[in-house]
């Protein structure tokens, strides 16, 4: 007999269109939810290959799972713009029992097209340039904070539902790289336990997932890889893979971890082994 334990469930993934999002969706479509995609636009995620639109790759999540999916577009580091989404939802299905905030990366003001695959340059905690700085909050850490406070208030009426929450394990040590990036996520990750704690009373659990460095197709198009860490199985010494923080995100989203909220789960391969 199909596992359908998301049967009924509402399930919104920010960034879903292509890469990590897209793998997330999948568990929760071939377990019976309704799925929720979101991109900036219908073709943002032409850029690195995956699909020419975002209806195409609603299409295609249709017919490979037999769910029913619903895309929105827009941008989630714009109140307005978040409202209006998570306003069509509601129309269209009167609830949301799962939301995914998926939506960050390390790609700074000049965008994915730019210099150094569109990380910033400087990319330490002084010398990057202040508009890398705003770009990197905003889009990390400020995207989740504006959708949990619109989707939380529809959870509370209905005093149930789950949220997750995408970080990294660069939220748990300090780095001279990516530093704006890393502090965004350490951010997403006391967001989380905050709003675990407020959400604690309403039967909603909020828990976030840090992954290691993982080889999406964004980063595979864009980084320059170690090839010795490629494989997908038989050694821990290697890169996390969407599938690997799909499964992980459905488990924190499904009954199986009914009692769980305001953690973090790290997936790195035991690359990091202290507490969080």
């Amino acid at each position: 007999m199909a596992n359908k334990s998301f049967g009924e469930k509402v399930v919104f993934i920010t960034g879903s269109a292509g890469g990590m999002g897209r793998a997330i969706a999948e568990p929760f479509a071939l377990r019976g939810a309704t799925i929720v995609l979101h991109d900036l636009s219908q073709e943002s995620v032409a850029r690195f290959g995956e699909a020419e639109s975002l209806l195409e790759v609603t299409e295609q999540l249709t017919q490979q799972t037999g769910c029913e999916a619903f895309a929105v577009t827009g941008d989630v580091t714009d109140e307005l713009q978040v409202q209006q989404m998570v306003g069509e939802i509601k129309s269209q299905f009167g609830r949301i029992d799962i939301l995914v905030n998926n939506v960050g990366g390390t790609v700074g003001a000049k965008g994915p097209d730019g210099p150094n695959g569109g990380k910033p340059d400087p990319n330490d905690a002084v010398f990057i340039p202040w508009d890398d700085v705003q770009v990197m909050i905003q889009r990390n850490l400020m995207s989740t904070i504006l959708v949990c406070k619109e989707v939380a208030p529809l959870m509370i009426d209905q005093q149930s539902g789950c949220i997750v929450n995408n970080s990294s394990n660069g939220a748990f040590v300090g780095l001279e790289t990516d530093a704006i990036y890393c502090v965004a996520k350490a951010g997403v990750v006391h967001y989380t336990r905050c709003l675990a704690a407020q959400l604690r009373k309403y039967n909603i659990r909020v828990n976030a997932v840090a992954p290691g460095p993982t080889a999406t197709a964004r980063v595979l198009a864009r980084d320059d890889l170690d090839a010795a860490k490629m494989p997908k199985t038989g050694t821990l010494e290697r890169y996390c893979w969407p599938a690997e923080v799909a499964q992980a995100v459905a488990f924190l989203a499904s009954d199986q971890s009914s009692f769980m909220t305001g953690q973090a789960l790290r997936l790195d391969g035991g690359n990091q082994l202290w507490p969080a």
